[in-house]
Order: C-alpha cells, then sequence, then structure tokens
C-alpha cells in the first residue's frame, strides 16, 4: 500500500477518545482507528524503513495493571524505528517527531555521563544539540536534580552531566501537508535532522549491555 497521508479523521478520532477513553467509544469507532490511524502509518512507516530500520507500531491497548489511570486505550499511535532511535506519533494535537534514548539501563548512563565529560565528545555534543533545537527540536530526557558522585558541581557541561536519557522531540501539530502524500517527505526531513544526535548516541552510549549479550 502506498502512503497517501495521515487524514485529519485520524486526529478527530483521538480526540473524541480523550473525551470518552471507553471500550464502547473504542468498538464503535474501530473502523476509524484501522482506517485513518493504523492503515496509513502501517503505510508510512514500511515506506521508512528501508533508511530508518525495522519499525514497530505501539499496541493501541495500555497496560493498565499496576496504573492507577484504568482508562484503558492510548491517546496516540506511536511507531518507533529501534534501528535507528527515532519515533513518530499522532494524537489529537497532530503529528509528533522525536529521537534519542529513553529508559537507559544503568550501564548505558554510565557511558552517557562519561561520553559528555570528555573534551572531544561533550564537546561535539554541545554543538550537535545545538543545532538540533535550531531545527525546531526540545532536548528531554531524564535529569537527577544534581552533578552526579564522581564530577565536579561546577563541570562545564554540568547540566548535561545530570542527563540518565537523552531525547529531542518535536510536536509538528497538524500542518496543510499532513494529510498529503508530501507527509512522507516532511517527516523524512526531521528525522534526519534528529541524526547526529542518535549518531552520538549510537557510537558513544549504545545498546545497555544486557541487550549486547542476548
Amino acid at each position: 500500500m502506498t502512503f497517501t497521508g495521515i487524514p485529519v479523521a485520524a486526529l478527530d478520532f483521538y480526540e473524541d477518545l480523550e473525551a470518552d477513553n471507553s471500550k464502547s467509544f473504542w468498538t464503535a469507532h474501530k473502523h476509524i482507528y484501522e482506517e485513518c490511524v493504523r492503515t496509513p502509518l502501517e503505510a508510512l512507516a514500511a515506506e521508512l524503513e528501508p533508511e530508518f530500520g525495522s519499525p514497530k507500531l505501539f499496541r493501541p491497548y495500555r497496560d493498565v495493571r499496576f496504573a492507577k489511570d484504568k482508562t484503558p486505550y492510548k491517546t496516540q499511535q506511536g511507531v518507533w524505528f529501534a534501528d535507528s532511535a527515532r519515533y513518530i506519533a499522532v494524537g489529537a494535537a497532530g503529528l509528533f517527531i522525536a529521537g534519542g534514548y529513553w529508559g537507559t539501563a544503568s550501564d548505558q548512563v554510565g557511558r552517557l555521563r562519561r561520553a559528555v565529560d570528555d573534551d572531544v565528545a561533550g564537546a561535539q555534543l554541545e554543538k550537535i544539540i545545538e543545532k538540533t533545537r535550531r531545527a525546531g527540536f526540545e532536548i528531554g530526557g531524564e535529569q537527577v536534580t544534581r552533578v552526579p558522585p564522581g564530577y565536579q558541581k561546577d563541570h562545564r557541561r554540568a547540566d548535561l552531566i545530570r542527563y540518565k536519557s537523552l531525547t529531542a522531540h518535536r510536536q509538528m501539530g497538524c500542518p496543510p501537508w499532513l494529510r498529503t502524500r508530501q507527509a512522507r517527505t516532511e517527516i523524512v526531513k526531521s528525522l534526519r535532522k534528529l541524526g547526529p544526535l542518535t549518531d552520538w548516541l549510537a557510537t558513544h552510549v549504545g545498546p545497555s549491555d544486557e541487550h549486547r549479550s542476548r
């Protein structure tokens, strides 16, 4: 199937789901999810796979076993490209694009901090982050409140040292091109702008030791 865009009906579906996150609503409107959300994103993911790697479409159902929030359905549909650490999602607010490392293991956190501390790698990351911000992305990730032990409190990159995970994201909204074939071109442009950050992370952090041993 050829990707032809994300219809406005996809965004409307999630807006309505946010207002009525119930099984009865889902059952009555599941055909809209299948036709306007899942099918277009599957087509897009297939077209992006040669450049960004094998895609994973997340299940629309929430795991509520240990959650206080028992609403059964996710209010966006995400697609994860693990090979390139890129992510796209569609929800009521429109298109969301991100990249980086989430949920890092302790060994990854250690490598991240050592790389930030390194004069060459750390300076390179600073430039990458500045360029990524100029491209319209926000830098995110889990941070501890204080500089971790083993590093000077007045470290020149103290803010970066405090990161345990490092990501960049941008809320694209609902531009006119989203519902057209041009959406593929615009999404690819944005995903490519995340390349310097994800490449740096792949080089200096990489997968967890547990993942490497599998």
